[in-house]
């Protein structure tokens, strides 16, 4: 026993070097992403209430399209991770490719739905005219920027698996000042721009995307990174066997992504249920939760790039403890973010000046919920991006999600709201039951060591 414990001091320390190495620029680079959430919100929160609760719902409906991207991308860079593990430069080449041919096709399709159902997808969330006419409006000029998503997450996340996340993360950076700017100019009308408010920040969405693809890719070829494929890799690696490959991998993460965000636009609908008071204070804290989430995103995203390396190199011993000692990690840090935002919650708040006193006091009970809630999503965030899925385990991911959500916690909450007429508060809080299931059975799976395996 105090042999293992001998070997595992020196394995958990050159570990955490390389998770805060490789955690820190993802969770900058979260940042970086969840700063746009909460620039719409605190720019437009200028305009009133209609204008927060409509881009609240259009945001969520961007996020469940985007999401499902990311979890193309995320299934494509999993395996590129195990690829340069093996240092198998070419792998690495051509499954970046086909990560961009797949994920690009299903950009295309997320544009359409945008283009072609917006009315639908707002009044899915909402009966208030108002609302659904500028929900409707932000979502047919920003539908084309899922294009940008697919092409900038296919470098992003092959990036973060070959070690260099601060590429991508100056990128995103730039990406980010360029889409204040555009905001600040087009919802205002500064600097001789057009005061277009709401369309103005649709726009700035479109525009900052186009732009931080443009000039990462320009960047990764002209460094030649191993991510930069070529037309030759694009031929290569559109066969029966890669394909089949890929998609046993990426469809089950995907669809995982897709049932974990269409349940965040669900909780967003069952909110709406409750009034547009209760869409106003969801619309103000869903920012702030995705800023707090960073750190514990990043960290989960690290580790599930060294797990994935160990895993990739048969390091199985390694990846155990690996898995237990970035648990444990997260969690602390996820103490530290909640205590952090609950003492920083007036100031949060005072960034919202058009909030009526009843908005700015519901907005301030869902912050404490909130901090309850980073802590317990520490736990099922680092199982499931972090260890699970890093070693493939992708279809039991899946089963937990719908289980947890889908069966579970949004009938539940739905039935609250409508039989019960129960406070948008209790609503919030009920939405993190999905949260406590999975803490509980992903421990259990992780114990169980059945994701201990390659998948190259």
């Amino acid at each position: 026993m105090l042999s293992n414990t001998m070997i595992a001091l020196p394995l958990r320390s050159h570990f955490f070097r390389k998770l805060i190495v490789i955690a820190l620029p993802i969770a900058l680079q979260n940042v970086l992403y969840s700063s746009r959430g909460l620039i719409d919100v605190i720019m437009l929160g200028h305009l009133g209430d209609m204008e927060l609760a409509a881009i609240g719902v259009a945001a969520r409906a961007i996020f469940v399209t985007t999401i499902m991207i990311v979890g193309t991308t995320t299934a494509g860079a999993l395996i590129t991770a195990q690829y340069w593990g093996a240092k198998n430069d070419k792998g690495v080449k051509e499954n970046t490719a086909l990560t961009w041919i797949v994920s690009s096709a299903l950009a295309l399709v997320c544009t359409s739905v945008f283009l072609l159902f917006s009315t639908q997808i707002m009044s899915l969330a909402t009966d208030d005219n108002s609302v659904v006419a500028l929900g409707r409006l932000y979502l047919s000029i920003a539908a084309p920027s899922m294009l940008s998503v697919a092409f900038v997450t296919t470098m992003l996340f092959g990036l973060r698996a070959m070690h260099k996340p601060g590429v991508s993360t100056f990128f995103s950076a730039v990406g980010l000042v360029v889409y204040i700017f555009l905001n600040w100019a087009l919802i205002f009308g500064r600097l001789g721009f057009p005061e277009l408010g709401f369309k103005g920040a649709a726009i700035a969405t479109l525009l900052s995307g186009i732009a931080e693809f443009l000039l990462l890719y320009m960047y990764v070829y002209s460094k030649k990174y191993a991510v930069a494929f070529g037309g030759q890799d694009v031929i290569n690696c559109l066969t029966i066997s890669r394909l089949s490959h890929f998609l046993k991998i990426s469809v089950p993460t995907t669809l995982n992504f897709l049932v974990w965000a269409a349940g965040l636009f669900a909780c967003h609908a069952i909110m709406g249920q409750t009034g547009v008071l209760g869409l106003v204070a969801l619309s103000v804290v869903a920012p702030i939760e995705s800023f707090a989430l960073s750190v514990v995103i990043g960290l989960s995203s690290a580790a599930g790039v060294l797990i994935g390396n160990n895993l990739g190199a048969r390091k199985y011993k390694s990846s155990l403890i690996y898995a237990k000692s970035a648990m444990v990690f997260n969690i602390s840090c996820a103490i530290v973010v909640a205590i952090t935002v609950y003492l920083s919650q007036n100031l949060l708040l005072s960034m919202f000046p058009a909030l009526t006193e009843e908005s700015f006091e519901l907005s301030k009970n869902f912050i404490l919920v909130l901090c309850l809630g980073v802590v317990l999503r520490s736990i099922p965030m680092m199982a499931i991006t972090g260890i699970l899925r890093a070693g493939g385990d992708v279809r039991f991911c899946l089963y937990q999600d719908i289980v947890a959500q889908w069966l579970i916690t949004i009938p539940i909450s739905a039935l609250a709201v409508v039989y019960l007429d129960i406070e948008p508060l209790w609503v919030f809080l009920l939405f993190l039951l999905g949260e406590l299931i999975k803490c509980i059975t992903s421990l259990l799976r992780i114990r169980s060591k059945k994701w201990v395996q390659g998948i190259t």
